[in-house]
Parts: structure tokens; sequence; C-alpha cells
């Protein structure tokens, strides 16, 4: 990787863990097994590309650009998506790790995480309207003062909020997983 912009690009098995990158903006790249753990992405503008089968965990991404990134089998824990720029800010997940991430203050309207697991995941004060958490992991995952209106949930599995604290309206639940809504409440459902 070389120069200050990459276009179209594809990269593959490519180690920059714990590294400084040069480039500032990659367009339309793939990113194939690459491994950029613990590797500072500050101010790098990511637009229109796919990360597949890659490790991001622990990278820092203070200022760093997402716009319109697919996500898909990649390792995503302990990522602090709060500091990224908020400008066109867009990423989906597919079959991610992203637990112990944190997505606080983050507008992310009709969002899509599909099958991932998102333990213990910050999404306090997001706006996740309309957004979709299909066949997903949300163990001990924080909502609070979160928009999660027409949002749906009817296939994630183990979250408990307190739906008091969050906006759900014409949120979509199923049974069994929507009696998480009543954990505050300490009382036994048989």
């Amino acid at each position: 990787m070389e120069g200050p912009v990459q276009e179209d690009q594809t990269f593959e098995n490519l180690n920059y863990e714990e590294k400084q990158l040069t480039v500032k903006e990659f367009t339309e790249c793939e990113f194939i097994n690459c491994n950029f753990s613990k590797t500072n992405l500050s101010n790098i503008n990511f637009m229109d590309c796919l990360f597949k089968g890659s490790n991001l965990s622990l990278a820092v991404l203070a200022n760093t650009g997402i716009k319109n990134i697919r996500f898909l089998n990649c390792k995503l824990m302990g990522l602090d998506f709060s500091v990224c720029n908020d400008f066109l800010f867009s990423a989906t997940f597919e079959n991610c790790q992203l637990d112990y991430s944190s997505f606080y203050k983050k507008k992310m309207k009709k969002a899509v995480f599909s099958d991932c697991s998102l333990k213990q995941v910050d999404f306090a004060e997001a706006d996740l309207t309309a957004a979709i958490f299909k066949h997903c992991d949300l163990a001990d995952a924080v909502f609070v003062q979160t928009i999660l209106e027409k949002a749906d949930l009817r296939t994630a599995k183990n979250y408990a909020f307190d739906p008091e604290q969050n906006k759900v309206k014409k949120a979509k639940f199923s049974l069994p997983d929507v009696l998480g809504l009543l954990n505050k409440y300490n009382i036994d459902i048989s």
C-alpha cells in the first residue's frame, strides 16, 4: 500500500498488527484475511469497502471514516466506534464478533447486524432506529437512552434492558427473549 489514496484495490493476507498506515483514503477496496489488530487507523477514510475474514480487534479508530462499509466474518472485538467520524457513518456487520465494542452515541439508523456476537457491547445513547439484529447474541449489551424505535430484535437473543429508559416504539420482539425486558422487576415467570 503506497500513496495517500487507494481505489478499487484488493488486499489479501496482509499483517499490519500494531502498525501505522500511511494511506489516508480507501475507496471501493477489499480487505481479505487481513490483520489490523491493534493498528492505528485514526484519520483514515474507508468508503464503499469490504472487510472479509479480517481481524480489527482493538484497532484505534479516532476520527476514522466508516462510510458504507461491509464487515463479513470479521473479528472486531473491543473497537470504539464512538470515536469514528460521524459524517456518513454507515456499516453492515455479518457473522462478526463485536464483543466489548462501543457504539456510544452513534447514529446508526437502519444498521444491520446479522449472525453477530454483540456481548457486552455499549449501545448507550445510540440511534438504532429501524436497525436489524438478525440472529445476534446481545448478552450483557448496554441499552440506556438508546433509540430502538422500529428496530427488529425478533431473532436476537439474550438482550435485557429497561424499556422505560429507551425509546422502543414499534420495535419488534419475540418470545421468549422479550422477557428480558422484565428483568428489572426481579419476577419469576414460569
